[in-house]
Formats: C-alpha cells, sequence, structure tokens
C-alpha cells in the first residue's frame, strides 16, 4: 500500500515539525522495532544512502498481534486468519552523499526474478520478487518453531529471515545495488495515516471505477476520505479495457498518493497539531520496523527535504507479462540486463556539463590489507572459458597468492568459502563482491574459496573488477548506451506511460494520474 511507503518517509517527518515533537522523539524511537538483519550486507561507499521501504501484506501489527476487528472492517483485506507476508510495496530511496536531489525507484510487486537462496529452501529459484521475504520467513518459522517457545521471539526471528532476503532480492535485481538500511511498514499503517489526516486531494486524468477495489472515482481534482484512499491505491481494473490499466498504474497512484499526502501534511498543520501528531507516533510505534543502523534523527532532517519536493520517483518498466510456470499466477516479465542499465543511469546521472561517455573507464584498484599471505582458489561456475583465470589475476592485483583456478558445473548463485585465518580477507572480498562468507572446516588454513556463478559473473560490477585489473577480458563492454529517458507518469492518452517505459513522477504538488 501506499501509507507503507508513506509512513516511513512520514513518520520520522513528524518528530521534527515543533518542540513539542522533539519532547516526544526519545519515546518515540524507543517504541520503534529494530532489527539487524541486514548488518553485515555490502554497503554504499561515502555518505550515499539506499534505503529500502517494504510494505508488507501482513494482516498483524509489527509485534504479531492481530489488528481491532473495526480496522479489518474498513481494510476489507480479510483479517488475522489471512496468512499473508510478502513485500507488496518496494521502493528504493537513494539519498547522493553530495546534497543533490534524491531519487525513489518502485519495483513492481509481481516482477519475475531470482529469488534469494534462503526463500527457496536453499536452492536457486526464480518467483515474483515481493515473495523473497514471505518464502524466508515461513521456512524460519518452521525451521525455529521446535526451538523457540515464545511466539513473539518466533515471529521476529522468521521476520529478520524474510527482510534479509528480501534485501538480498532486491540488491541482486537492480544490479548489486548496496542496501545501507531498511524501513517496514505493515498493512495497518496506511489507513490510519489516512484516517489522521484526511480528506486528502488526489487527482484522476479519467473517471474510473472497479467493484473489486470499491473504487469510485471522478476525473479531476478531487477529496477523498480513508476508507476511499484505500480503493485509490488498490485500484489495478477498470470495465473500459482502452484505459489498459495495470498493476503498474497502480504503482504509480500509490506515488501520487505519497506526494499528495505530503503535500497535506505540510499544508494542514498536522505537525503543530499534539493530537494528530501523537496519533502519527503511534502508527509508527507499532507498525514500523527498522534496522538497528538507522539514526532516525537524521534521517527526519532528511525526510524533511524529501517530502518538499527533493524526490523524483520512477517506476521500473516491465518488457510483457506471463504466467509462472510452477503455479499459472500472472507476473511481469524483465530483462535484468535492462534493469541494470536503467537502475545504474538513474543512481549515477551524468553531472550538468560533464561530457557523455563513450566508454567504461577501469575503475582503480582497490587493495585488501588483509589479503596477504592469504590464498584464493576460484572455482569457475559460470560456464565463462577463462574467467577462472582472470579472476585469480584480477584479485591478485589486491593482495591475494593466486591459488588454484579450476573449472565447476555450472550454477547461478556464487559462495565464498574461508578456513580458519583468513576470516578478516574473507570478510572484505565478500563485501566487494556482495558475498556472505562462510567458515568451512574443508578449506585449508589461510586460503579462500570463491565459487563464481552466472548471476556474478555476469553483474556490471564483477566485470568491471575482473576486466579492470587483468588485462582486459572479452565479456567487459567497451562502450555504454545510456537507456531512453523516462516518461512522465502524469501523461495523458497516448502519451500515457505503457508498461514497457521508465516512468517519473516529481515529488511536490498533487500530480494527476490515471
Amino acid at each position: 500500500m501506499a501509507g507503507r511507503t508513506l509512513i516511513a518517509l512520514v513518520s520520522t517527518l513528524v518528530l521534527v515539525g515543533t518542540g513539542a515533537a522533539w519532547r516526544v522523539y526519545d519515546h518515540a524511537i524507543k517504541g520503534v522495532t529494530t532489527s539487524d538483519a541486514i548488518s553485515d550486507g555490502p554497503k554504499s561507499v561515502g555518505h550515499e544512502q539506499n534505503i529500502l521501504i517494504m510494505g508488507l501484506d501482513s494482516r498483524l501489527d509489527e509485534h504479531g498481534n492481530p489488528l481491532p476487528q473495526d480496522m479489518y472492517n474498513a481494510l476489507h483485506a480479510g483479517d488475522d486468519s489471512v496468512v499473508g507476508m510478502n513485500s507488496n510495496v518496494l521502493m528504493l530511496i537513494h539519498i547522493p552523499g553530495d546534497g543533490s536531489k534524491s531519487t525513489a525507484i518502485s519495483i513492481p510487486r509481481d516482477d519475475y526474478v531470482t529469488l534469494d537462496p534462503t526463500s527457496c529452501g536453499g536452492d536457486i529459484c526464480k518467483g515474483k520478487i515481493k515473495e523473497a521475504y514471505g518464502r524466508a520467513y515461513f521456512a524460519a518459522k518452521q525451521k525455529y518453531e521446535g526451538t523457540i517457545k515464545s511466539p513473539e521471539a518466533l515471529d521476529a526471528k522468521a521476520r529478520d529471515a524474510g527482510r534479509k532476503a528480501e534485501a538480498n532480492t532486491v540488491t541482486k535485481f537492480l544490479g548489486d545495488v548496496p542496501i545501507d538500511h531498511f524501513v517496514e511498514v505493515t498493512l495497518a499503517a496506511f489507513f490510519q495515516v489516512a484516517q489522521a489526516v484526511q480528506p486528502i486531494t488526489v487527482c484522476l486524468n479519467e473517471r474510473t471505477q472497479d467493484k473489486f477495489s470499491g473504487a469510485n472515482f471522478v476525473k479531476g481534482p478531487q477529496q477523498i476520505n480513508a476508507s476511499q484512499a484505500m480503493a485509490f491505491v488498490r485500484q489495478r481494473r477498470d470495465p473500459d479495457e482502452a484505459l489498459n490499466f495495470t498493476d503498474l498504474d497502480r504503482t504509480r497512484r500509490q506515488q501520487a498518493f505519497i506526494v499528495s499526502l505530503a503535500s497535506k501534511l505540510q499544508s494542514s498543520g498536522t505537525m503543530s497539531s499534539p493530537g494528530k501528531l501523537m496519533n502519527l507516533l503511534g502508527v509508527a510505534q507499532q507498525n514500523m520496523a527498522v534496522d538497528k543502523g538507522l539514526d532516525l534523527g537524521k534521517f527526519a532532517g532528511e525526510a524533511s527535504s524529501l517530502m518538499s519536493g527533493g524526490l523524483t520517483l520512477f517506476t521500473l518498466p516491465v518488457d510483457d507479462f506471463g504466467n509462472d510456470p510452477d503455479n499459472g499466477e500472472a507476473i511481469n516479465i524483465v530483462d535484468p540486463d535492462k534493469i541494470h542499465a536503467y537502475v545504474k543511469n538513474l543512481l549515477n546521472p551524468p553531472k550538468p556539463g560533464a561530457a557523455t561517455a563513450t566508454t567504461t573507464a577501469p575503475p582503480t584498484t582497490t587493495a585488501i590489507a588483509s589479503a596477504d599471505g592469504i590464498v584464493l582458489n576460484v572455482v569457475n561456475s559460470s560456464g565463462k572459458n577463462g574467467l577462472g583465470g582472470n579472476v585469480e589475476k584480477a584479485f591478485a592485483a589486491r593482495g591475494f597468492t593466486q591459488g588454484e583456478a579450476v573449472t565447476g558445473s555450472a550454477r547461478s548463485s556464487s559462495t565464498l568459502l574461508y578456513g580458519s585465518g583468513a576470516r578478516e580477507a574473507a570478510t572484505a572480498l565478500a563485501g566487494q563482491l556482495g558475498l556472505t562468507p562462510t567458515e568451512s572446516s574443508s578449506i585449508s588454513s589461510q586460503s579462500i574459496q570463491l565459487t563464481v556463478g552466472t548471476e556474478l559473473a555476469g553483474s556490471d560490477s564483477f566485470t568491471a573488477i575482473v576486466g579492470a585489473t587483468s588485462g582486459g577480458s572479452s565479456e567487459t563492454p567497451t562502450s555504454t548506451t545510456p537507456p531512453p529517458p523516462p516518461v512522465s507518469a502524469t501523461n495523458v492518452g497516448a502519451k500515457a506511460p505503457a508498461p514497457t517505459d521508465l516512468s517519473s513522477m516529481n515529488g511536490s504538488g498533487v500530480p494527476c494520474v490515471k
């Protein structure tokens, strides 16, 4: 839901509006659930931050407790007997280290991708990107239910497994983009926030209705209450097939609602109303979780600028629609290479006045101090001839001792195993490759075994490392073709964005959407 994303941005913003907000800030922070689920993952360089917003379809609050019955009645989404833990909203917020405009990237929930192995019982599998959380959650719950007796502790353990799996899946899907922090919000937050600030002004390009979501809206600007807001962000059908309404249009609706609600919060005096302020803080405490490394005080200040127009929201495109070969469910078909190119361009836009690059410059070699005396052996399971030798040479230039390079059976995933005495070097190497190091008694002391699968071998960052320090490689790209510019999400008629278009929306005003 839009509100799940919104509360992550707004619940911290409301803390900085007045002196009264600061007096209750400490109390509010102590009530928010924290987690170290992604503490060992790769992080951004310098002052940049990537924050993953995850909106769960759970019918429980962040503590695993059922919601009040009147809330289930208002949500029209079932009660706590409806078991769901998918990340139905996924948005990456990128905050540049140089203070330039921030970027939000929405990932359509049904994109069919390779999931993190923990979502698949340790195997490689594919599914909707939203499913990584839920699959890992239920797998962990089944694994630990015999040893963790407390239902609340078991739920917390399972949620951490889901958070880590979803973050890892998104990182790989976007092209090895590191995730520094996460904000997780449950289903109830949307309705509660909308109740606190209703009515809210939204705008539509056409009259539309949908019996499934209960949507019934006129053309143009209009004010809606909390119940209507539920229908606004859930609608993905219309009797008029000419509108070609898709799940991506629902994603753009969610973005538009976020922008409209932010505008209302800034103009309505909500932040100076003690009653409304405390209502919003209560939503954050009960229905929000963040990683332990996120400085909510600092993020509150950043959220203030984000919500005042310093943000552009993008929706990633899909190539086509199809069906999951395993269960027949509808999926979005995507091209990972195209997605990597889009995201790379969005997160690293050319600076004003900079010349357009036509070649990929090799990155500076980064030495690993702890690699001295550590032998690196490589198993090439990528299917690319000669890659193992290139990897050996690349990391010899970073301080490792060259070991053996052998060819293994083709596989998608990559692993990094290390023996005694090699933990520090393995951790540093894993950080550069976006992998998780694992100690193994089968690996000789002072040694590391890196198995390179097809996903790692095909990533831009890995290719740059290997090609830049090994004298070049036939797989190393020598030129880049910028992806087409985004289409405005507010365009109408024939100019309206298609599913195959990258679309954008400004983070200010009240945008009109399909």
